[in-house]
């Protein structure tokens, strides 16, 4: 083991420990703060249950067990779409987002401001890293809406490429279930000829 795989290794080992912590703490198991965490930051194509399980990598059962907790905890709710018929959404309450407030990953952004050095490039590094590690082992990539291939744009008029359909701008900021490298460029034309 090189001495960078022991960090990860460790930093891993680490954040497992404080998201159970948090968990307990809020008397919630771990998948439960991880799926809060999740829904925080997906957008409008990944808030839906079958996202959730992919990017967790556990089973639907565990996550409508968990939605179902989680709701009569009042941490989230679900919304029906109003142009999918089946499809509901899932969002954090108030409460939802109280309890990620102080939660381990605002604790880590701490720890990184403080570490000093470029935070953009050591991002950017540990972006490559999870991308190879993900090929490597045949993982679903979520990716920032903004850095997928499928976006389209100008400033204030944005578009998935994929769906063609408009994109406010809180949720290109977001993560998407159907983000695609940007090396896999694809002509908008091209990616909405697909979906129709």
């Amino acid at each position: 083991m090189t001495p960078t795989v022991f960090v990860f290794e460790r930093l891993a080992a680490l954040i497992h420990q404080l998201v159970r912590d948090d968990a307990a703490r809020h008397g919630l198991l771990p998948v439960h703060m991880q799926v809060l965490g999740y829904l925080a930051q997906a957008n409008r194509y990944s808030d839906l249950s079958i996202a959730v399980a992919d990017y967790l990598g556990i089973t639907r059962g565990t996550v409508s067990q968990t939605l179902t907790v989680l709701e009569r905890k009042g941490l989230i709710t679900r919304t029906p779409d109003d142009r999918h018929g089946k499809r509901i959404h899932l969002t954090l309450s108030a409460a939802g987002e109280a309890v990620l407030n102080a939660s381990w990953s605002q604790r880590l952004d701490q720890a990184l401001a403080t570490a000093g050095g470029d935070a953009q490039a050591f991002g950017n590094d540990l972006r490559g890293v999870l991308s190879a590690l993900q090929r490597l082992n045949g993982k679903q990539a979520f990716g920032q809406c903004r850095q997928c291939a499928h976006f389209l744009g100008d400033e204030g008029d944005y578009r998935c490429g994929l769906t063609g359909e408009a994109l406010a701008v809180e949720q290109t900021i977001k993560i998407c279930r159907e983000w695609t490298s940007p090396d896999t460029r694809m002509s908008a034309a091209d990616r909405l000829s697909i979906h129709r």
